[in-house]
């Protein structure tokens, strides 16, 4: 559902803008609302409501008894919010998170199939450069025939 790498920048405000392919994405499928929470790799997870839902109820299952379960349920839902994006698209992303994923105002928006990814521009470069060289060999571990 989400593809591709966007570069965008923070408003005064604190806004970024959703990429103009993902706001389409949205309207065909009838997406108002979604959901940005502390991601992996000190990046932000965005799911669609119905995407946040699946993860919801997945983690919700983790079984709370487990001193890791509960560790990650709390830091991940502890960080989510609610979003709607505004009539140009723009979403104002809390400060807790900004801090989280080290966004100051050059930030890259990624499609990463069922969710986008918002990094801060440095951060993506990094961890880019830090792992193209092992996507071939991360492909033969993980996809099987």
């Amino acid at each position: 559902m989400f593809y591709g790498e966007y570069e965008h920048t923070l408003d005064s405000k604190g806004r970024v803008i959703i990429p103009a392919k993902f706001r389409e994405i949205f309207k065909e499928h009838y997406v108002e609302r979604f959901f940005i929470t502390r991601g992996l790799d000190q990046c932000l997870f965005v799911f669609t409501e119905e995407a946040w839902k699946n993860q919801e109820k997945k983690f919700r299952e983790l079984p709370f008894t487990k001193t890791e379960a509960r560790q990650f349920n709390r830091l991940y839902f502890s960080g989510a919010c609610e979003v709607i994006a505004d009539k140009q698209g723009r979403v104002l992303i809390p400060d807790y998170l900004k801090s989280y994923a080290a966004i100051q105002v050059d930030v890259v928006i990624i499609g990463v199939s069922d969710r986008m990814e918002i990094w801060a521009k440095d951060k993506w470069k990094e961890f880019f450069d830090t792992n193209k060289g092992n996507f071939e060999s991360l492909a033969e571990k993980l996809i099987t025939e």
